[in-house]
Protein backbone atom coordinates (compact mmCIF):
# COMPACT_ATOMS: atom_id res chain seq x y z
CA UNK A 1 0.00 0.00 0.00
CA UNK A 2 1.15 3.53 -0.78
CA UNK A 3 2.31 5.49 2.26
CA UNK A 4 2.24 9.24 2.90
CA UNK A 5 4.01 10.84 5.86
CA UNK A 6 2.32 13.91 7.39
CA UNK A 7 4.59 16.19 9.44
CA UNK A 8 2.55 18.82 11.29
CA UNK A 9 2.45 19.91 14.93
CA UNK A 10 -1.31 20.50 14.79
CA UNK A 11 -3.06 17.21 15.77
CA UNK A 12 -6.22 18.33 13.99
CA UNK A 13 -4.34 18.64 10.71
CA UNK A 14 -2.84 15.18 11.13
CA UNK A 15 -6.24 13.64 11.87
CA UNK A 16 -7.96 15.38 8.95
CA UNK A 17 -5.28 14.40 6.45
CA UNK A 18 -5.13 10.84 7.80
CA UNK A 19 -8.86 10.44 7.24
CA UNK A 20 -8.66 11.92 3.75
CA UNK A 21 -5.80 9.62 2.75
CA UNK A 22 -7.44 6.52 4.24
CA UNK A 23 -10.56 7.17 2.16
CA UNK A 24 -8.34 6.92 -0.93
CA UNK A 25 -6.60 3.69 0.13
CA UNK A 26 -3.42 5.49 1.12
CA UNK A 27 -1.67 4.59 4.41
CA UNK A 28 -1.05 7.71 6.53
CA UNK A 29 1.82 8.19 8.96
CA UNK A 30 1.75 11.22 11.27
CA UNK A 31 4.68 13.00 12.92
CA UNK A 32 4.13 15.90 15.30
CA UNK A 33 7.51 17.58 14.80
CA UNK A 34 10.43 17.59 12.34
CA UNK A 35 12.61 15.27 14.43
CA UNK A 36 9.94 12.60 14.62
CA UNK A 37 9.27 12.99 10.90
CA UNK A 38 12.92 12.48 9.99
CA UNK A 39 13.04 9.41 12.23
CA UNK A 40 10.00 7.88 10.53
CA UNK A 41 11.62 8.48 7.15
CA UNK A 42 14.54 6.32 8.27
CA UNK A 43 12.39 3.49 9.66
CA UNK A 44 9.39 3.39 7.30
CA UNK A 45 8.91 3.03 3.57
CA UNK A 46 7.42 6.39 2.57
CA UNK A 47 6.23 7.37 -0.92
CA UNK A 48 5.43 11.05 -0.29
CA UNK A 49 5.69 13.68 2.46
CA UNK A 50 3.18 16.40 3.35
CA UNK A 51 4.85 18.87 5.67
CA UNK A 52 3.84 22.05 7.42
CA UNK A 53 5.94 25.17 6.94
CA UNK A 54 5.70 26.41 10.52
CA UNK A 55 6.45 24.53 13.77
CA UNK A 56 6.98 27.37 16.26
CA UNK A 57 3.99 28.96 17.97
CA UNK A 58 5.51 32.43 18.26
CA UNK A 59 6.52 32.85 14.62
CA UNK A 60 5.02 32.45 11.19
CA UNK A 61 8.24 32.90 9.23
CA UNK A 62 8.30 29.43 7.72
CA UNK A 63 12.02 29.05 8.47
CA UNK A 64 11.41 25.79 10.37
CA UNK A 65 9.60 24.32 7.40
CA UNK A 66 12.38 25.34 5.05
CA UNK A 67 14.96 23.70 7.32
CA UNK A 68 12.90 20.49 7.45
CA UNK A 69 12.47 20.45 3.70
CA UNK A 70 16.22 20.86 3.17
CA UNK A 71 16.90 18.00 5.61
CA UNK A 72 14.48 15.72 3.74
CA UNK A 73 16.01 16.64 0.39
CA UNK A 74 19.51 15.98 1.70
CA UNK A 75 18.61 12.50 2.97
CA UNK A 76 15.98 11.51 0.39
CA UNK A 77 16.57 13.58 -2.76
CA UNK A 78 14.00 11.71 -4.87
CA UNK A 79 11.15 11.76 -2.34
CA UNK A 80 8.29 14.11 -3.38
CA UNK A 81 7.34 16.72 -0.77
CA UNK A 82 4.15 18.79 -0.64
CA UNK A 83 4.29 21.93 1.48
CA UNK A 84 1.30 23.20 3.46
CA UNK A 85 1.64 26.95 3.87
CA UNK A 86 0.00 29.97 5.36
CA UNK A 87 -0.17 32.96 3.01
CA UNK A 88 2.56 34.64 5.07
CA UNK A 89 4.88 31.76 4.15
CA UNK A 90 4.12 31.84 0.44
CA UNK A 91 7.48 33.33 -0.55
CA UNK A 92 9.39 30.57 1.26
CA UNK A 93 7.12 27.94 -0.26
CA UNK A 94 7.73 29.21 -3.79
CA UNK A 95 11.49 29.26 -3.14
CA UNK A 96 11.28 25.67 -1.87
CA UNK A 97 9.42 24.57 -4.98
CA UNK A 98 12.24 26.05 -7.04
CA UNK A 99 14.64 24.07 -4.85
CA UNK A 100 12.79 20.84 -5.58
CA UNK A 101 9.56 20.70 -3.60
CA UNK A 102 6.87 18.93 -5.60
CA UNK A 103 3.99 21.28 -4.79
CA UNK A 104 2.58 23.67 -2.21
CA UNK A 105 -0.97 24.33 -1.01
CA UNK A 106 -2.26 27.08 1.20
CA UNK A 107 -4.15 26.36 4.42
CA UNK A 108 -7.00 25.70 4.62
CA UNK A 109 -6.53 23.32 1.72
CA UNK A 110 -9.05 22.08 -0.81
CA UNK A 111 -9.45 18.29 -0.51
CA UNK A 112 -9.95 17.80 -4.25
CA UNK A 113 -6.86 19.81 -5.18
CA UNK A 114 -4.76 18.16 -2.50
CA UNK A 115 -5.76 14.64 -3.55
CA UNK A 116 -5.18 15.51 -7.20
CA UNK A 117 -1.65 16.60 -6.36
CA UNK A 118 -1.04 13.57 -4.14
CA UNK A 119 -2.32 11.05 -6.71
CA UNK A 120 -0.34 12.69 -9.50
CA UNK A 121 2.87 12.71 -7.46
CA UNK A 122 2.42 9.12 -6.28
CA UNK A 123 1.92 7.99 -9.87
CA UNK A 124 4.97 9.97 -10.94
CA UNK A 125 7.02 8.53 -8.06
CA UNK A 126 6.03 4.99 -9.05
CA UNK A 127 6.95 5.73 -12.65
CA UNK A 128 10.31 7.08 -11.51
CA UNK A 129 10.92 3.99 -9.38
CA UNK A 130 10.06 1.79 -12.35
CA UNK A 131 12.43 3.84 -14.50
CA UNK A 132 15.20 3.50 -11.91
CA UNK A 133 14.60 -0.26 -11.75
CA UNK A 134 14.71 -0.45 -15.53
CA UNK A 135 17.95 1.52 -15.66
CA UNK A 136 19.54 -0.63 -12.96
CA UNK A 137 18.57 -3.73 -14.92
CA UNK A 138 19.90 -2.13 -18.09
CA UNK A 139 23.23 -1.31 -16.40
CA UNK A 140 23.42 -4.90 -15.19
CA UNK A 141 22.83 -6.23 -18.70
CA UNK A 142 25.43 -3.86 -20.16
CA UNK A 143 27.98 -4.93 -17.58
CA UNK A 144 27.23 -8.60 -18.18
CA UNK A 145 27.49 -8.17 -21.95
CA UNK A 146 30.81 -6.35 -21.61
CA UNK A 147 32.15 -9.04 -19.29
CA UNK A 148 31.18 -11.94 -21.54
CA UNK A 149 31.90 -10.50 -24.98
CA UNK A 150 34.34 -8.25 -26.78
CA UNK A 151 32.50 -5.04 -27.65
CA UNK A 152 35.30 -3.29 -29.54
CA UNK A 153 35.22 -0.30 -27.17
CA UNK A 154 31.74 0.67 -28.37
CA UNK A 155 30.25 3.55 -26.34
CA UNK A 156 26.54 3.21 -25.63
CA UNK A 157 23.97 3.50 -22.86
CA UNK A 158 20.66 3.17 -24.68
CA UNK A 159 18.26 0.26 -24.49
CA UNK A 160 17.70 0.02 -28.29
CA UNK A 161 21.40 -0.42 -29.05
CA UNK A 162 21.82 -2.77 -26.07
CA UNK A 163 19.15 -5.07 -27.54
CA UNK A 164 20.87 -5.02 -30.94
CA UNK A 165 24.25 -5.85 -29.40
CA UNK A 166 22.77 -8.64 -27.28
CA UNK A 167 21.45 -10.23 -30.48
CA UNK A 168 24.76 -9.67 -32.28
CA UNK A 169 26.70 -11.42 -29.52
CA UNK A 170 24.13 -14.19 -29.25
CA UNK A 171 24.47 -15.16 -32.93
CA UNK A 172 28.20 -14.48 -33.22
CA UNK A 173 29.28 -18.08 -32.56
CA UNK A 174 26.97 -19.50 -35.22
CA UNK A 175 27.87 -19.81 -38.88
CA UNK A 176 24.62 -18.22 -40.02
CA UNK A 177 24.83 -15.25 -42.40
CA UNK A 178 23.85 -12.00 -40.69
CA UNK A 179 22.25 -8.95 -42.34
CA UNK A 180 22.83 -5.69 -40.45
CA UNK A 181 20.33 -2.98 -41.34
CA UNK A 182 20.22 0.68 -40.40
CA UNK A 183 20.77 4.18 -41.77
CA UNK A 184 24.12 5.47 -42.98
CA UNK A 185 26.47 6.34 -40.14
CA UNK A 186 24.66 4.23 -37.53
CA UNK A 187 27.63 1.91 -36.90
CA UNK A 188 26.91 -1.15 -39.03
CA UNK A 189 30.59 -1.95 -39.64
CA UNK A 190 31.35 -1.59 -35.92
CA UNK A 191 28.65 -4.15 -35.12
CA UNK A 192 29.95 -6.46 -37.86
CA UNK A 193 33.41 -6.24 -36.26
CA UNK A 194 31.86 -7.17 -32.89
CA UNK A 195 30.17 -10.21 -34.44
CA UNK A 196 33.52 -11.26 -35.90
CA UNK A 197 35.43 -10.64 -32.66
CA UNK A 198 33.09 -13.01 -30.81
CA UNK A 199 32.78 -15.63 -33.55
CA UNK A 200 34.40 -19.02 -33.98
CA UNK A 201 36.63 -17.47 -36.69
CA UNK A 202 37.76 -14.51 -34.58
CA UNK A 203 41.41 -15.57 -35.07
CA UNK A 204 40.99 -15.23 -38.84
CA UNK A 205 40.88 -12.06 -40.94
CA UNK A 206 38.05 -9.53 -40.95
CA UNK A 207 37.76 -8.22 -44.50
CA UNK A 208 35.38 -5.39 -45.30
CA UNK A 209 34.31 -4.28 -48.77
CA UNK A 210 31.95 -1.42 -49.55
CA UNK A 211 29.87 -2.56 -52.49
CA UNK A 212 28.60 0.98 -52.96
CA UNK A 213 32.07 2.49 -53.38
CA UNK A 214 33.13 0.34 -56.34
CA UNK A 215 32.19 0.68 -60.03
CA UNK A 216 29.73 -2.02 -61.05
CA UNK A 217 32.16 -3.59 -63.53
CA UNK A 218 34.83 -4.01 -60.84
CA UNK A 219 32.75 -5.46 -58.00
CA UNK A 220 33.06 -9.07 -59.25
CA UNK A 221 36.83 -8.74 -59.57
CA UNK A 222 36.96 -7.19 -56.09
CA UNK A 223 34.97 -10.02 -54.52
CA UNK A 224 36.19 -13.04 -56.47
CA UNK A 225 39.54 -11.91 -57.88
CA UNK A 226 40.71 -11.72 -61.48
CA UNK A 227 43.30 -13.44 -63.63
CA UNK A 228 45.81 -11.48 -65.64
CA UNK A 229 44.17 -10.07 -68.78
CA UNK A 230 40.62 -10.60 -67.48
CA UNK A 231 39.83 -6.95 -68.23
CA UNK A 232 41.61 -3.85 -69.45
CA UNK A 233 44.30 -2.90 -66.98
CA UNK A 234 44.48 -6.33 -65.33
CA UNK A 235 48.18 -6.84 -65.89
CA UNK A 236 48.53 -9.45 -63.16
CA UNK A 237 46.37 -11.87 -61.25
CA UNK A 238 44.74 -10.49 -58.17
CA UNK A 239 43.24 -12.11 -55.13
CA UNK A 240 39.60 -11.38 -54.38
CA UNK A 241 38.09 -10.54 -51.01
CA UNK A 242 36.68 -14.03 -50.56
CA UNK A 243 40.14 -15.51 -50.78
CA UNK A 244 41.53 -12.82 -48.47
CA UNK A 245 38.84 -13.64 -45.91
CA UNK A 246 39.43 -17.41 -45.93
CA UNK A 247 38.94 -18.83 -42.42
CA UNK A 248 37.61 -15.48 -41.32
CA UNK A 249 34.78 -13.02 -41.91
CA UNK A 250 33.84 -11.11 -45.06
CA UNK A 251 31.74 -8.01 -44.44
CA UNK A 252 29.78 -6.78 -47.46
CA UNK A 253 28.61 -3.24 -46.80
CA UNK A 254 25.89 -1.65 -48.95
CA UNK A 255 25.00 -5.07 -50.33
CA UNK A 256 22.04 -3.55 -52.15
CA UNK A 257 24.49 -2.00 -54.64
CA UNK A 258 25.71 -5.40 -55.85
CA UNK A 259 24.73 -5.83 -59.52
CA UNK A 260 22.61 -8.82 -60.54
CA UNK A 261 25.54 -10.65 -62.14
CA UNK A 262 27.51 -10.34 -58.91
CA UNK A 263 24.46 -11.45 -56.94
CA UNK A 264 24.33 -14.72 -58.90
CA UNK A 265 27.99 -15.48 -58.17
CA UNK A 266 27.62 -14.48 -54.51
CA UNK A 267 24.63 -16.80 -54.13
CA UNK A 268 26.66 -19.69 -55.53
CA UNK A 269 29.52 -19.01 -53.10
CA UNK A 270 27.12 -18.92 -50.17
CA UNK A 271 25.59 -22.23 -51.26
CA UNK A 272 28.76 -24.13 -52.22
CA UNK A 273 31.77 -22.18 -50.97
CA UNK A 274 33.12 -22.28 -54.55
CA UNK A 275 33.84 -19.54 -57.07
CA UNK A 276 36.01 -18.64 -60.06
CA UNK A 277 38.15 -15.61 -60.52
CA UNK A 278 37.11 -13.28 -63.30
CA UNK A 279 38.65 -14.57 -66.54
CA UNK A 280 39.42 -18.01 -65.06
CA UNK A 281 37.71 -21.39 -65.28
CA UNK A 282 39.52 -22.77 -62.26
CA UNK A 283 37.19 -23.35 -59.33
CA UNK A 284 38.45 -22.18 -55.96
CA UNK A 285 37.09 -22.67 -52.47
CA UNK A 286 36.93 -20.37 -49.47
CA UNK A 287 35.56 -20.98 -46.03
CA UNK A 288 34.14 -17.61 -45.07
CA UNK A 289 31.56 -16.27 -42.59
CA UNK A 290 29.58 -13.68 -44.54
CA UNK A 291 28.10 -10.62 -42.88
CA UNK A 292 26.33 -7.99 -44.93
CA UNK A 293 24.81 -4.60 -44.31
CA UNK A 294 22.46 -2.21 -46.04
CA UNK A 295 20.57 1.02 -45.55
CA UNK A 296 18.28 0.10 -48.44
CA UNK A 297 14.92 -1.65 -48.29
CA UNK A 298 15.97 -5.00 -49.76
CA UNK A 299 12.41 -6.34 -49.59
CA UNK A 300 11.27 -3.52 -51.86
CA UNK A 301 14.23 -4.20 -54.18
CA UNK A 302 13.19 -7.86 -54.35
CA UNK A 303 9.67 -6.83 -55.38
CA UNK A 304 11.04 -4.67 -58.21
CA UNK A 305 13.52 -7.31 -59.36
CA UNK A 306 16.59 -5.25 -58.39
CA UNK A 307 17.68 -7.82 -55.81
CA UNK A 308 17.41 -11.60 -56.02
CA UNK A 309 14.88 -13.07 -53.63
CA UNK A 310 16.90 -16.27 -53.09
CA UNK A 311 20.00 -14.22 -52.24
CA UNK A 312 18.00 -12.02 -49.87
CA UNK A 313 16.87 -15.02 -47.84
CA UNK A 314 20.40 -16.46 -47.90
CA UNK A 315 21.85 -13.24 -46.46
CA UNK A 316 19.02 -12.52 -44.05
CA UNK A 317 19.09 -15.63 -41.88
CA UNK A 318 19.58 -13.30 -38.91
CA UNK A 319 18.78 -9.59 -39.15
CA UNK A 320 20.27 -7.09 -36.70
CA UNK A 321 18.49 -3.75 -37.01
CA UNK A 322 20.45 -0.75 -35.77
CA UNK A 323 18.45 2.28 -34.63
CA UNK A 324 19.19 5.77 -35.86
CA UNK A 325 20.99 8.00 -33.36
CA UNK A 326 17.83 10.08 -32.94
CA UNK A 327 16.08 6.90 -31.72
CA UNK A 328 18.65 6.38 -28.95
CA UNK A 329 19.13 9.83 -27.40
CA UNK A 330 20.73 8.32 -24.27
CA UNK A 331 23.83 7.69 -26.42
CA UNK A 332 24.25 11.21 -27.80
CA UNK A 333 26.06 12.93 -24.92
CA UNK A 334 28.20 9.89 -23.93
CA UNK A 335 29.34 9.55 -27.55
CA UNK A 336 30.05 13.27 -27.81
CA UNK A 337 32.13 13.17 -24.62
CA UNK A 338 33.96 10.08 -25.91
CA UNK A 339 34.84 11.84 -29.17
CA UNK A 340 35.94 14.92 -27.23
CA UNK A 341 38.23 12.84 -25.01
CA UNK A 342 39.71 11.15 -28.09
CA UNK A 343 40.50 14.57 -29.59
CA UNK A 344 42.93 15.29 -26.72
CA UNK A 345 41.77 18.90 -26.83
CA UNK A 346 40.93 19.03 -23.13
CA UNK A 347 37.61 20.65 -24.07
CA UNK A 348 34.35 19.91 -22.28
CA UNK A 349 30.71 20.42 -23.20
CA UNK A 350 28.71 23.28 -21.77
CA UNK A 351 25.15 22.62 -20.61
CA UNK A 352 23.89 24.61 -23.58
CA UNK A 353 25.96 22.45 -25.93
CA UNK A 354 24.49 19.30 -24.42
CA UNK A 355 21.00 20.70 -24.91
CA UNK A 356 21.80 21.55 -28.53
CA UNK A 357 23.15 18.05 -29.17
CA UNK A 358 19.99 16.49 -27.74
CA UNK A 359 17.74 18.80 -29.76
CA UNK A 360 19.38 17.97 -33.10
CA UNK A 361 17.81 15.32 -35.39
CA UNK A 362 21.17 13.76 -36.45
CA UNK A 363 20.32 12.74 -40.02
CA UNK A 364 23.96 11.65 -40.41
CA UNK A 365 23.84 9.61 -37.19
CA UNK A 366 27.05 8.78 -35.29
CA UNK A 367 29.25 9.78 -38.21
CA UNK A 368 27.73 13.26 -38.21
CA UNK A 369 28.11 13.57 -34.43
CA UNK A 370 31.78 12.60 -34.65
CA UNK A 371 32.43 15.25 -37.29
CA UNK A 372 30.54 17.93 -35.34
CA UNK A 373 32.56 17.24 -32.20
CA UNK A 374 35.87 17.13 -34.11
CA UNK A 375 35.15 20.58 -35.55
CA UNK A 376 34.07 22.02 -32.20
CA UNK A 377 37.19 20.63 -30.49
CA UNK A 378 39.39 22.42 -33.03
CA UNK A 379 37.61 25.74 -32.54
CA UNK A 380 37.21 25.60 -28.75
CA UNK A 381 39.22 28.02 -26.65
CA UNK A 382 41.56 26.46 -24.14
CA UNK A 383 40.04 26.11 -20.69
CA UNK A 384 36.52 27.09 -21.81
CA UNK A 385 33.58 24.71 -22.22
CA UNK A 386 32.32 24.32 -25.76
CA UNK A 387 29.46 26.74 -26.39
CA UNK A 388 26.41 25.63 -28.33
CA UNK A 389 27.30 28.02 -31.15
CA UNK A 390 30.56 26.17 -31.81
CA UNK A 391 28.63 23.04 -32.73
CA UNK A 392 27.22 24.88 -35.75
CA UNK A 393 23.94 22.98 -35.54
CA UNK A 394 20.76 24.44 -37.03
CA UNK A 395 18.32 25.71 -34.45
CA UNK A 396 15.22 23.51 -34.02
CA UNK A 397 12.38 24.78 -36.19
CA UNK A 398 10.07 26.87 -34.01
CA UNK A 399 6.42 25.89 -33.72
CA UNK A 400 3.91 28.23 -35.27
CA UNK A 401 2.09 30.51 -32.85
CA UNK A 402 -1.11 28.48 -33.13
CA UNK A 403 0.70 25.16 -32.69
CA UNK A 404 2.59 26.46 -29.67
CA UNK A 405 -0.64 27.77 -28.16
CA UNK A 406 -2.40 24.43 -28.72
CA UNK A 407 0.55 22.56 -27.24
CA UNK A 408 1.01 24.71 -24.16
CA UNK A 409 -2.52 25.89 -23.51
CA UNK A 410 -5.45 23.76 -24.69
CA UNK A 411 -8.55 25.86 -25.08
CA UNK A 412 -11.56 25.68 -22.79
CA UNK A 413 -13.44 23.86 -25.54
CA UNK A 414 -10.68 21.23 -25.89
CA UNK A 415 -10.66 20.62 -22.14
CA UNK A 416 -14.45 20.30 -22.03
CA UNK A 417 -14.44 17.89 -24.97
CA UNK A 418 -11.65 15.77 -23.46
CA UNK A 419 -13.47 15.53 -20.13
CA UNK A 420 -16.70 14.57 -21.91
CA UNK A 421 -14.99 11.82 -23.90
CA UNK A 422 -13.31 10.54 -20.73
CA UNK A 423 -16.61 10.54 -18.79
CA UNK A 424 -15.13 13.00 -16.33
CA UNK A 425 -12.12 10.79 -15.50
CA UNK A 426 -9.37 13.37 -15.15
CA UNK A 427 -6.46 10.97 -15.65
CA UNK A 428 -7.85 9.82 -19.02
CA UNK A 429 -8.65 13.36 -20.14
CA UNK A 430 -5.17 14.53 -19.11
CA UNK A 431 -3.55 11.73 -21.09
CA UNK A 432 -5.58 12.64 -24.17
CA UNK A 433 -4.49 16.28 -23.86
CA UNK A 434 -0.86 15.41 -23.18
CA UNK A 435 -0.98 16.99 -19.72
CA UNK A 436 -0.29 15.79 -16.21
CA UNK A 437 -3.34 15.43 -14.00
CA UNK A 438 -2.14 18.32 -11.87
CA UNK A 439 -1.81 20.55 -14.95
CA UNK A 440 -5.31 19.61 -16.09
CA UNK A 441 -6.74 20.40 -12.65
CA UNK A 442 -5.18 23.86 -12.89
CA UNK A 443 -6.90 24.44 -16.22
CA UNK A 444 -10.22 23.11 -14.90
CA UNK A 445 -10.00 25.67 -12.11
CA UNK A 446 -8.88 28.44 -14.47
CA UNK A 447 -11.77 27.83 -16.86
CA UNK A 448 -14.27 27.50 -13.98
CA UNK A 449 -15.39 24.03 -15.05
CA UNK A 450 -17.57 21.75 -12.94
CA UNK A 451 -16.20 18.21 -12.86
CA UNK A 452 -19.56 16.92 -11.69
CA UNK A 453 -21.09 17.93 -15.00
CA UNK A 454 -18.85 15.48 -16.85
CA UNK A 455 -19.13 12.44 -14.59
Amino acid sequence: MRTVLIIDDNPGVGEALSLLLSLHDIRPLVAGDPGQGLTLLETESVDLVIQDMNFTADTTSGDEGVALFKAIRARHPDLPVILLTAWTQLEQAVASVKAGAADYLAKPWDDVKLMASIENLLELAESNRALHRSRREQRRRRAELGARYKLDGLVFESEPLLRSLELACQVARSEAPVLITGPNGSGKERVAAIVHANSAVAAGPFVAVNCGALPGDLIEAELFGADSGAFTGATRAREGRFEAAHDGTLFLDEIGNLPLAGQVKLLRVLETGRFERLGSSRTREAKVRVLSATNADLRAMVRTGAFREDLYYRLNVIEIALPALAERPDDIVPLAEHFLAASNSGATLSDAARDALLAHAWPGNVRELKNVIARAALLARAGEPIAAELLNLPAPAPLSASAQRNLDEPSRELVVAALARADGVVSRAAQALGLSRQALYRRIERYGLDLGAHS
